[in-house]
């Protein structure tokens, strides 16, 4: 149970990017890894790992065979739906102080509203000081909310679709309402604080860092609270996150547990991946090629291009993340013959994509067999599975960037249950059973 404790305590402490790779960093340093680019030089058995603006972490384990003949890479994602602080967020209303936010990723809307939200991030002054923000966790902290419509007046309202019920623009954070002094609005001599300044006040004692600091700050709002054991058994778990670091967390503990054998092992957890893997920490980048250049480079080896390319080329990958699971209660939007279920080990999902198989990476039958046959010498309980019905619709993974190099790869990751909920559900068999197949697939030769 040591593992599934961890994975609690991951999932608490690390509701942002940043603050997963700050843990990731931690424990590859307890366990051995070095900074890649202090290296000056590598070899067999060396373990290094680089950092990308904070935000993507690429750990390495060198193996005894040249890197050109391929690697063992794990690649997940450690972003989540939210909310985003804009530039420019705080304003009052009729006495109301509220966060202006922008929601990232596919959220339901409506999921947001009436829950106890908090606030974490940083916030990078001009000078390039760096504060750290983190407030609704705590059980002494405030929390936040958005407001929602009572049911007596939400007529108009509850005769909307549900995409259309609560509207972006809309999902801003209260912030305070404190009491105005009747005697200070009469007192036309005296000019009155108002409640916005009050909030900013706070803000500049207890973080220091003023309004127009927002313009430089990477602010996150999520669920607040801890996750938590669900059902009398306590065999599922419930958590803010666990796309995808569910299988971002059981990678980098199968990466930093086990030794790698002739190939070199590598594990991705990378960011932006729920809105495109865009950007400079996406895996739609040259986040990987770069990184492994300055491996390449390292080694001692033919530092060419063409090094690199069969390094990538040659490689298999996991791409370790997440599938729905099997929802009986609504039970007509699956094909329940090819649908994932709690509890019933990881998931291969051969092609994810949406309907014709649109942006998908269509695993070869080849590799498919060899990791069937590394499964089950490990004794690693998993199954196959599609998302949903074909014309139900469908979503992305980091696989098909990945499948861009030549390499092989499919999707492998846990079942869960209210995908990108605030609060969602995966079963712990899985989680356990996900960090045995990770550990296993390091070793594939």
């Amino acid at each position: 149970m040591d593992l599934i404790k961890n994975y609690m305590d991951f999932l608490n402490d690390g509701k942002t990017e940043r603050k997963c790779v700050a843990l990731a960093v931690k424990a590859a340093e307890k366990a051995g890894y070095k900074k890649l680019e202090d290296a000056k030089s590598l070899k067999a058995g060396d373990k290094v790992y680089s950092v990308k603006m904070n935000k993507t972490i690429v750990l390495f384990q060198i193996g005894t065979e040249p890197i050109e003949n391929g690697m063992n890479i794990l690649g997940a994602h450690i972003d989540s739906p939210r909310l985003d602080v804009k530039q420019n967020p705080v304003y009052e209303k009729d006495g109301i102080v509220y966060l202006n936010t922008h929601y990232y990723g596919g959220i339901k809307k409506y999921q947001w509203v009436a829950l106890p939200l908090a606030i974490n991030g940083v916030v990078f002054l001009s000078d390039g000081k760096k504060i750290e923000v983190s407030v609704g966790d705590d059980p002494e902290d405030p929390v936040f909310c958005i407001s929602d419509i009572l049911p007596h007046i939400a007529q108009a309202q509850m005769s909307k679709s549900a995409a259309e019920f609560i509207e972006g623009e809309k999902l801003d954070l209260i912030l305070g309402c404190a009491h105005q002094d009747k005697k200070d609005e009469d007192d036309k001599d005296e000019k009155k604080e108002s409640n916005k300044d009050k909030i900013l006040a706070v803000l500049k004692d207890k973080y220091g860092f003023d309004e127009k600091d927002f313009a430089s700050a990477e602010l996150e709002v999520v669920p607040a609270g801890k996750a938590r054991y669900v059902g009398f058994d306590k065999s599922l778990i419930l958590g803010y996150g666990q796309d995808d670091r569910v299988c971002s967390f059981t990678s980098l503990m199968a990466m930093l547990d086990t030794k790698a054998e002739g190939r070199t092992a590598c594990c991705i957890l990378t960011d932006k991946e729920e809105i495109g893997s865009v950007g400079a920490t996406g895996m739609d980048s040259h986040l990987l090629d770069n990184v492994v250049a300055e491996v390449v480079a390292r080694l001692g080896e033919n530092n060419s291009e063409l090094t690199i390319r069969r390094a990538l080329a040659n490689s298999f990958m996991l791409s370790s993340d997440v599938n729905s699971a099997y929802d009986p209660l609504n039970w007509e939007l699956y094909d329940k013959q090819n649908s994932s279920f709690l509890a019933r080990g990881i998931v291969f999902n051969k092609y994810t994509g949406s309907r014709g198989k649109s942006a998908a990476s269509d695993a070869n039958a080849e590799f498919i067999a060899q990791l069937r046959g590394l499964l089950d010498k490990a004794d690693v309980e998993y199954q196959f599975a599609e998302m949903a019905k074909v014309d139900v619709g469908g979503g992305g993974t980091i696989a098909k960037y990945c499948a861009s190099y030549g390499m092989q790869v499919i999707d492998c990751g846990v079942s869960v249950l209210s995908m990108h909920a605030p609060w969602e559900l995966t079963s712990v068999f899985d989680v356990e059973q996900a960090y045995k197949a990770y550990k296993a697939f390091i070793t594939l030769k």
